[in-house]
């Protein structure tokens, strides 16, 4: 991983899923669970690479103030994609050892990445749903960054 002491860089691998809808309102989340239930109208994707515990101590200090700015983009394999910002919050631990949850509210908990997100699962690129959905191996890269005051 390449980084430096104003930003860092955490790639998760995961899949999609039959059950994928992503229709949740104000959050999405990817997890290291490997099946789903049509009720997780959160969830765009399983069989994750790594929880939040699993990221480096560099990203968790970065994303632990909230003047980090946080990019997501999701990408499957057939080329669909997407992008959401979020920011970080002094009140993250990035604790939870299977779930990374991406929140548009301030709220947050073990399994929150980032909170104030531009988008959550029901705004996501229907085109990228639709590749979740035919479980199309995916990635989801985060790229913390502080920018200069």
């Amino acid at each position: 991983m390449r980084s430096g002491k104003w930003f860092s860089i955490e790639t998760v691998e995961f899949r999609g899923h039959p059950n994928v809808k992503a229709l949740h309102k104000t959050t999405f989340e990817v997890t290291k669970e490997t099946h789903l239930t049509p009720r997780g109208d959160c969830i765009v994707g399983v069989e994750a690479s790594k929880g939040l515990k699993d990221f480096s101590d560099e990203f968790r200090q970065l994303v632990r103030d909230e003047r980090t700015k946080v990019f997501i983009a999701i990408i499957t394999e057939d080329g669909s994609a997407d992008t959401v910002m979020c920011q970080g919050s002094s009140s993250l631990t990035l604790e939870d050892p299977v779930r990374i949850i991406v929140r548009k509210s301030s709220y947050t908990a073990p399994n929150t990445l980032c909170v104030k997100a531009s988008k959550a699962a029901a705004e996501i690129d229907r085109a990228l749903i639709t590749s979740l959905k035919e479980g199309k191996s995916s990635l989801l890269l985060a790229v913390a960054f502080r920018p200069p005051q």
